[in-house]
């Protein structure tokens, strides 16, 4: 990997997500070599990738190079790399670009989508953990309506426009809402020769109620808004496969449908080497204790959402968000210090700040530890949180600029097809 040789202890932190930006963050100016290494070149703020899938965003308004994030700490390396396997025993990882030796290891590879062992809803619906997945839904969704425009067969048409979202936690809620306001102010303009009225948004929970990690009335305000909308909640449904034409459910209810999104669950991105079934937890998430090292080890960590960190209140895990994210990196970076320093580690305690959705314009749900609110002052907080977590004073004013040029003008600018998805649509025809 061609790291120079230092005198301090090297420590690599495999993700560039929430968890491993904030670790990074405060070892800096430490006396340590930090070894950075991900997939990717840049950090994307994952809670607005719903709005690049509907056009609401860039995917460079919420994205944000990793080199640039660090660029004024000493003693930092980034290497853009693929982790295939950690060598615990030997303090090695190992990567397609080579081999490097660590005296502290910390795992902040986050998750991914869950699919539950279903390989068939895995082939053929679509994700939107990642900023090219969010690209390739943009692309699908409006290639659907184009499709749409060749053909005269109404059942055909009317599957192209159906858009079945599974999961409704934040990520579908929001997503559900965004299309639904796409669907009553931009396709009528876009697509004049298209009876846009009868385009149908289904969003499926396997529970009782959306967003249940939210309040009773969040929940039933998140209900009423989506409803409003237009859009068809199921409860109580359960998808158990989808063949790229037909939706089947445990219900005798079945949808066809071109665009199934998946977003009823995530797990931890695993690692080989750390991949025993004794190490692991619920979700695929990596045990670790109230300092966050991975159980057996004590120069081996993991935060952010891979980490189960397995507790009377959290039994199994904290939430896989942002907030446990960054506070869990922010924590262990005071803890490598003092375990450098000789000094007792401090126990991890998550704060709970609190949570939020946004159902579209002027409607949003927020749930802070004292105070619940609902409708347009909590859709400007919603707005000012995410604006305030983004990284960059660039990424913060085009966002800004975005949504008060949406909220005016009633529209999304986004709405490319940069890269063709090329779905097969043969499926849909007699």
């Amino acid at each position: 990997m061609n790291i120079p040789k230092s005198n301090y202890p090297r420590i690599i932190i495999i993700g560039g997500g929430f968890a491993g930006i904030a670790l990074a963050k405060k070892l800096s100016r430490k006396e340590v070599q930090v070894v950075l290494l991900d997939k990717h070149n840049y950090h994307n703020f994952q809670p607005l990738l719903y709005q690049v899938s509907t056009g609401g965003l860039e995917p460079d308004s919420i994205a944000y190079p990793i080199r640039k994030i660090l660029k004024d700490f000493p003693n930092f390396i980034f290497r853009l790399a693929n982790v295939e396997e950690i060598l615990a025993s030997e303090n090695i990882v190992k990567t397609n670009i080579g081999d490097l030796e660590f005296d502290y290891l910390v795992v902040a590879t986050g998750s991914e989508t869950n699919y539950y062992g279903n390989k068939e809803i895995e082939v053929n619906s679509m994700a939107m953990k990642t900023i090219p997945q969010s690209l390739n839904l943009r692309s699908l969704i409006l290639e659907n309506f184009e499709q749409a425009l060749l053909t005269d067969q109404y059942h055909e048409r009317d599957a192209l426009m159906n858009f079945v979202i599974v999961g409704a936690g934040p990520t579908g809620v929001e997503l559900a809402g965004a299309l639904a306001e796409i669907k009553k102010g931009i396709l009528p303009k876009d697509y004049p020769d298209l009876d846009t009225r009868r385009v149908q948004i289904n969003l499926i929970q396997s529970g009782d109620r959306i967003l249940k990690e939210m309040s009773d009335k969040a929940s039933e305000k998140a209900e009423e808004f989506l409803e409003k909308l237009g859009v068809q909640i199921w409860k109580n449904m359960r998808v158990t496969n989808y063949n790229g034409k037909t939706v089947t459910t445990n219900t005798e209810d079945t949808f066809e449908t071109a665009t199934l999104i998946w977003t009823a669950g995530v797990k931890g991105v695993g690692i080989k080497g750390l991949d025993d079934k004794d190490l692991l937890g619920s979700g695929n998430r990596i045990i670790v204790n109230q300092y966050n090292q991975v159980k057996g080890y004590s120069n081996i960590f993991a935060v952010g959402d891979v980490a189960c960190m397995q507790q009377e209140d959290t039994p199994f895990g904290h939430p896989m968000m942002a907030q446990p994210a960054i506070q869990q990196g922010k924590q262990l970076g005071e803890n490598l210090v003092r375990l450098l320093e000789n000094k007792p580690l401090q126990a991890f305690e998550y704060k709970d700040k609190g949570s939020m959705a946004t159902i579209g314009r002027n409607k949003a749900v927020v749930d802070l530890k004292k105070i619940r609110f609902q409708g347009v002052f909590a859709w400007f907080v919603w707005m000012y949180v995410h604006l305030f977590f983004l990284i960059g004073f660039r990424n913060r004013a085009v966002v800004f600029i975005n949504w008060v040029y949406n909220y005016i003008r009633f529209d999304r600018e986004a709405r490319l097809i940069i890269r063709p998805f090329n779905r097969n649509y043969d499926a849909f025809k007699d």
